[in-house]
């Protein structure tokens, strides 16, 4: 037992020490921070294009996650692998378009045969790596150093510190430009429309309320019995209950049958509207599910009423729709 603590204790240690180490190396990168930065977030804001990332290997890596961030956030982005492009995928890259170079060394020999042709199209680089005299530098009209000390890797090979360093410039970069844009909730939902936060910011209560016949709707003067056939037959929870011009004046629920069971006089054929919940809560078509779910949490109620602008009922939500369509 002993002999595991003590191994469980030395990986902890060797976890800890990756975390230092990478976290050094952030701090030594924010120190760096300036006008390099500043200039390489002029070149992408300033591009008419799309902005491209290339690379190749971990660095190239980095690079995919930076192009997927960037088209997330308002800036459109794709991604060109560095060995693709000399191979026919150059035509990707327009004169309009800037181009971020991911690599550590800036001297592989994909690099060093991709910058030159993306010059000649006309397109702007920035360079992201841990030597700022490589040949990459040299063609780029900005560079951000990601250089660190030591990898993580005890053998000082795998990239480790210095990919981490390159997510951080390119996340910085990123949410640098997404707020230049004015980038806002709406936007990002808009894009992520099958996210969590689009269902919540986009999804709109009569894209699921119940409608048609899983709507229940009847007149006042309909018994308490029919109201609970309507109720059964549509597989709800309540029935609308509306006026002869068909505006929504009461809501009968599973609820407003318990609570005047017991009562005097109450019987199956009692008229439903002297035991409906009279001037319910109600929703109005277009709002958003989200405020939907939020009025149902407050009133601690289960369904809810939609309504048009006459007041006359489209649908019914009930709180299990909200839960189907991922709101919740």
């Amino acid at each position: 037992m002993r002999d595991k603590d003590k191994e469980r204790k030395k990986v902890i240690l060797w976890a800890k020490d990756v975390l230092n180490i990478e976290a050094k190396a952030l701090k030594m990168a924010e120190k760096r921070m300036g006008r390099n930065f500043a200039k390489a977030v002029e070149v992408l804001f300033q591009c008419k294009g799309r902005v491209v990332v290339s690379g190749i290997g971990k660095a190239g890596i980095i690079g995919q996650k930076f192009s997927a961030t960037l088209s997330s956030t308002g800036t459109p982005s794709l991604w060109v692998h560095a060995a693709e492009a000399v191979h026919g995928d150059l035509g990707r890259i327009k004169k309009d378009d800037a181009v971020v170079v991911l690599s550590y060394s800036g001297e592989t020999d994909e690099i060093r045969n991709l910058v030159p042709f993306v010059k000649r199209i006309g397109a702007k680089i920035v360079a992201i790596t841990g030597n700022l005299k490589s040949t990459l530098v040299k063609y780029a009209d900005a560079a951000l150093d990601a250089k660190v000390d030591k990898e993580a890797c005890p053998l000082g090979l795998a990239p480790t510190t210095s990919t981490t360093v390159m997510l951080a410039l390119c996340d910085a970069l990123a949410v640098v430009l997404q707020k230049l844009k004015g980038f806002k909730e709406k936007d990002f939902a808009f894009y992520h429309p099958r996210g969590s936060l689009g269902r919540k910011l986009l999804l709109k209560v009569e894209d699921i309320m119940r409608k048609g016949k899983f709507n229940p709707v009847a007149e006042e003067n309909i018994t308490v019995k029919e109201a609970l056939v309507k109720i059964t037959s549509c597989r709800a929870g309540a029935v609308s209950i509306v006026d002869k011009k068909g505006r929504l004046i009461g809501i009968f629920t599973d609820g407003d049958l318990r609570r005047n069971i017991d009562r005097r006089n109450f019987s199956l054929s009692t008229q439903v509207k002297k035991v409906m919940t009279k001037n319910p809560v109600t929703l109005k078509k277009g709002t958003l599910a989200s405020e939907a779910l939020r009025i149902l949490q407050e009133k601690k109620i289960d369904e809810v009423p939609v309504v048009d602008k006459n007041k006359r009922p489209a649908g019914m939500l009930d709180i299990q729709d909200l839960i189907s369509a991922g709101v919740v």
